[in-house]
């Protein structure tokens, strides 16, 4: 048996500021966050690495929290105190590691989560110190009447209204686990857990919501919009900048 064909897989969890790149995933003449941290993790480990996300995100959306995974012939690594340094010390500043965690070779970043939780930052009130962190919009927002739109959203499975035309999904289906707004005074922050998203899916609902939220959408004609499964029956996106993955869960015998 060869040694060196032997792998070893871990799931790393980091965080990126979005800004600068075109997303997660690795694209062609496009800037991403993958394609520095495998090169980062390649350099450091001196061998190819190729990670594999939790999914995708839209350029200029940032990460709180996110997972992606990697074999290597190494077999120490969690127990390395100095590799995630010297990994952070090779990524730029907007993308950093927190945590290494060996797992059973067969986890998947992506196929193994259970849910993802987004956020969707806005302020109504003109910050230059969050500019890059949350949407500004000046409209007053009634949060009781969007709340119960949110309450809307978990009784639907099939959110085609509010994904990208052009997408290679097999389906539209999703699982909302739970979905509302919350303000503190002039900041408003939606939050939205599910099992899985479609391309551009919070934005789209954010910017419904924000109809609602200024009564030119009524629940009916929202309850309508999801069902005409038509993206053009939905709100504008909202900018990217105001958004951020904050949470990924897994099964407990992964992490």
């Amino acid at each position: 048996m060869d040694i060196n064909n032997i792998k070893n897989r871990y799931f790393i969890q980091l965080a990126f500021k979005g800004t600068r790149y075109h997303g997660w995933q690795l694209q062609p003449n496009a800037k991403t966050v993958q394609e520095e941290l495998n090169h980062a993790l390649s350099t450091v480990l001196k061998e190819d690495i190729e990670t594999v996300g939790a999914g995708r995100t839209d350029a200029g959306v940032h990460a709180r929290f996110y997972v992606a995974h990697f074999d290597s012939v190494r077999e120490d690594l969690a127990r390395d105190d100095k590799f995630i340094y010297q990994l952070n010390g090779l990524l730029p500043d907007d993308i950093a590691v927190h945590v290494l965690t060996p797992v059973p070779h067969t986890a998947h970043a992506r196929f193994d989560a259970l849910s993802r939780t987004y956020e969707y930052v806005i302020t109504t009130q003109k910050d230059p110190f969050s500019l890059e962190f949350a949407y500004f919009y000046q409209n007053n927002l009634d949060v009781p009447l969007m709340n119960r739109a949110c309450r809307i959203l978990k009784h639907y499975r099939d959110f085609t209204s509010f994904s990208k035309v052009n997408t290679d999904v097999k389906t539209f289906h999703c699982n909302i686990m739970d979905a509302r707004w919350t303000q503190e005074d002039h900041r408003y922050t939606f939050s939205i857990k599910a099992d899985r998203f479609l391309r551009n899916m919070v934005r789209a609902i954010v910017g419904t919501l924000l109809d609602v939220g200024q009564q030119k959408t009524n629940l009916e004609a929202f309850r309508q919009i999801i069902e005409t499964r038509d993206r053009s029956a939905a709100g504008r996106s909202v900018p990217a900048h105001g958004l951020f993955l904050v949470d990924i869960k897994y099964p407990a015998h992964i992490m």
